[in-house]
């Protein structure tokens, strides 16, 4: 049989970041291109119980259907918790339940993006909304990172000259792949823009509360009185990424078109992780276990940097994250950075080609990400010393 696949599929690549896992799965490898949270941060003991609580008090509620829009009682949290502690959302807002933060963005980009739309995003920038968004048909334009976030010119300029912009996707808190932090002066510039030019902004704030050093800076979504803005977030590094939920909130003219679109792709977020969220969050000391996964971060960067600093010589420039999960390094204009990850991956160190996170992949780009949650402390300093060796 010859297949003849649809024009939006034939030429997706796939997720080079998923490759690499999929190839050094179950080797002996230093996992520095993952972006997984720590597995010391989860919960295990709690996720355990409140498990065993939600099959025995009320199983009925965990394994049926449940409504589009997510668990009432976690909807409602989860809006508190925005308000309250980051003064994001507004009476005009409503919050939905998704499989992960990951299907609120090809939501926001299917609800708003014909085929030839223009989405305009950081870059570099995360790898799996950029497919997402390629899927689409949508054109990508990307702009420049600065060391306070995106280059304001540049994106003035794009929003000023290309045709039918319809998204302005961003990740202001402790960028991936970048760990840059967008300051608050950018944000109200970004908002500024982003309503003179009519365009949405899809905020992207996985990392938002992983903020382990400087004090937090405010949402792009608090700052908005427009209904400009579509927040996305998620519960994937906080309690379990395995468990996918994320969540939505944005006008509610946008999330009920956003809802229908979901019911034709999963109809529902799984009830028993939605559940285990709520649980989580009402009946476990939800702060002190963020404070805990803080530390844990704080301990792993430092070490990270501290390792960076001590192996290789001052020859690789690094960001410096205040949060998240990555670091991006640049390496000497003398090296080529292809063959330094082949390199590294046959020393038995994995590392990201910084190609992959670029809007256009033929850029030129001497930069690899580096993760370090996911490896153990042994493995961060036994990494960097391998590649500081090549």
């Amino acid at each position: 049989m010859n297949y003849s696949f649809s024009n939006r599929i034939a030429a997706l690549q796939p997720s080079i970041i998923r490759e690499i896992l999929k190839a050094t799965s179950g080797q002996d490898v230093i996992p520095f291109s993952a972006g997984n949270p720590a597995p010391e941060t989860f919960p295990i003991e709690a996720i355990r119980s409140f498990t065993r609580d939600i099959l025995e008090q009320d199983p009925v509620t965990a394994l049926q259907y449940g409504i589009t829009e997510g668990y009432s009682p976690l909807r409602q949290a989860l809006t508190y918790h925005l308000k309250s502690g980051f003064n994001t959302g507004k009476d005009s807002d409503s919050l939905f339940i998704v499989s992960g933060a990951q299907q609120g963005i090809e939501l926001a980009c299917k609800v708003f993006c014909n085929e030839g739309d223009t989405i305009i995003c950081e870059s570099p920038s995360f790898i799996g909304s950029l497919n997402s968004f390629r899927s689409s048909g949508a054109r990508l334009v990307g702009i420049p990172m600065e060391p306070d976030g995106i280059n304001l010119d540049r994106l003035e300029h794009a929003l000023k000259t290309e045709p039918n912009v319809k998204l302005l996707y961003l990740i202001p808190s402790f960028q991936n792949p970048t760990g840059i932090t967008t300051s608050l002066e950018k944000r109200k510039a970004i908002y500024t823009l982003a309503k003179k030019y009519g365009v949405v902004i899809l905020e992207d704030n996985p990392y938002g509360e992983l903020r382990f050093s400087g004090e937090d800076v405010p949402t792009i979504k608090s700052l908005d009185d427009e209904g400009l803005v579509i927040y996305v977030g998620s519960f994937s590094k906080i309690l379990s990424a395995g468990l996918r939920v994320g969540f939505v909130l944005a006008p509610d003219e946008i999330i009920q078109k956003m809802v229908v679109a979901k019911q034709g792709e999963d109809v529902h977020t799984a009830m028993l992780p939605q559940i285990l969220a709520y649980k989580f969050m009402k009946e476990y000391d939800y702060a002190g276990h963020v404070e805990r996964i803080r530390e844990v971060y704080l301990r792993k960067c430092t070490l990270m940097t501290d390792s960076m600093e001590q192996y290789t010589d001052g020859s690789m420039a690094f960001t410096r994250p205040d949060g998240g999960l990555f670091l991006w390094c640049e390496l000497p204009a003398s090296i080529t950075m292809l063959d330094y990850c082949k390199m590294a991956a046959a020393k038995g160190v994995a590392v990201v080609p910084g190609t992959a996170f670029l809007v256009d992949p033929n850029e030129p780009c001497n930069a690899i990400r580096l993760n370090f949650s996911t490896p153990s402390d042994e493995q961060i300093v036994k990494g960097i010393q391998i590649l500081g060796q090549i």
